[in-house]
């Protein structure tokens, strides 16, 4: 579906494909079980340094990715948050144009495991010549993802844990490490430049004409950036640790607290619940997205998330780009 700028009175985004950060969430579609004339299925891209995840393809995502100037070469991972269509139909478009442009990485897929059968026909959908090089990652519990053979990864950890939807669905939560940030005026005083500041660092001390230096003491802690991905779920004990702490919490809001009764009923939250989370987890900046057609006006669920959350907020809207907070 063609992109539609917003009608609510924020500036337009950023022309596709021009980058706000090295780290930024692209929202390729931001409806929940139907696109509209304003929205397409859902479908997310997280940029985080060299990496590209892609989360839950909907229908229409290969073409929101040219209006978004992303290339499927640029992907480094898709990942499944569960198998309902509005979250998956567009999974054998992608995986038809990895193949396509011959992209050199492996690329795994991650998903429920009781999705196999789905994903497994998605990918081979209809005839093509298969040059892609994915890997299909079925998930049976919480923890850490693991790693595949010829994926190409930074040292960001991703994790998964089990919601309560009407069929088996998982949310991601990714962390980076912490670290340390150098101090150039004490590197110098200590007399470390050039290379030795890598063997410091990785080292964790050098010895110099003074004497050992120690990392800490030419370095402040950098703590790491973290992102969590909710979507189709009640709340649940998952819901809360994804979001605990994150730089950037992208939720699903299908509803509004006026129709909390559906939401309980069909598996997903209220906009107040998501802010909820935020609010009382600490989260930084709060994407609210997966929204019902039966709303037409984006300020109400604003409205309600403001009632509990004072920290950044984005109603999301079709091809907008959300940079991660700057670090702590």
């Amino acid at each position: 579906m063609l992109p539609v700028p917003p009608s609510d009175g924020r500036p337009a985004a950023p022309p596709p494909g021009r980058r706000t950060s090295s780290r930024e969430l692209v929202a390729l579609g931001t409806a929940s079980q139907v696109p509209t004339r304003t929205r397409n299925h859902n479908g997310y891209a997280l940029f985080w340094d060299d990496d590209v995840i892609l989360f839950d393809p909907g229908e229409g995502t290969q073409r929101q990715m040219v209006h978004a100037g992303i290339s499927a070469s640029a992907l480094t991972r898709v990942a499944l948050t569960h198998l309902h269509g509005d979250h998956s139909l567009g999974l054998a478009g992608v995986v038809q144009r990895l193949s396509l442009d011959a992209v050199p990485q492996t690329v795994p897929i991650t998903f429920p495991e009781s999705g196999r059968r789905w994903v497994e026909a998605l990918c081979d959908a209809t005839a093509y010549h298969h040059q892609e090089r994915v890997v299909l990652q079925g998930l049976t519990r919480d923890g850490m993802v693991p790693r595949v053979a010829g994926e190409r990864h930074g040292p960001a950890v991703l994790r998964t844990a089990r919601l309560d939807h009407s069929l088996e669905a998982y949310g991601y939560r990714l962390d980076e490490p912490d670290g340390r940030r150098m101090d150039p005026e004490r590197l110098a005083a200590a007399g470390i430049t050039g290379p030795d500041v890598g063997r410091l660092r990785r080292q964790g001390e050098l010895p110099t004409a003074g004497g050992v230096v120690r990392v800490e003491e030419v370095s402040d802690p950098r703590p790491g950036q973290s992102f969590a991905f909710v979507m189709d779920t009640r709340l649940c004990d998952a819901v809360w640790s994804l979001a605990d702490g994150v730089d950037l919490l992208v939720i699903e809001s299908t509803f509004l607290d006026r129709d909390s009764a559906l939401a309980r009923d069909h598996g997903h939250l209220t906009a107040r619940q998501a802010a909820t989370v935020a609010a009382q987890g600490g989260v930084r900046h709060l994407v609210l997205t997966h929204f019902s057609q039966r709303y037409q006006d984006p300020a109400e669920f604003e409205r309600e998330a403001r009632t509990v959350y004072d920290g950044e907020l984005t109603v999301a809207a079709d091809l907008d780009r959300v940079p991660v907070p700057r670090r702590r």
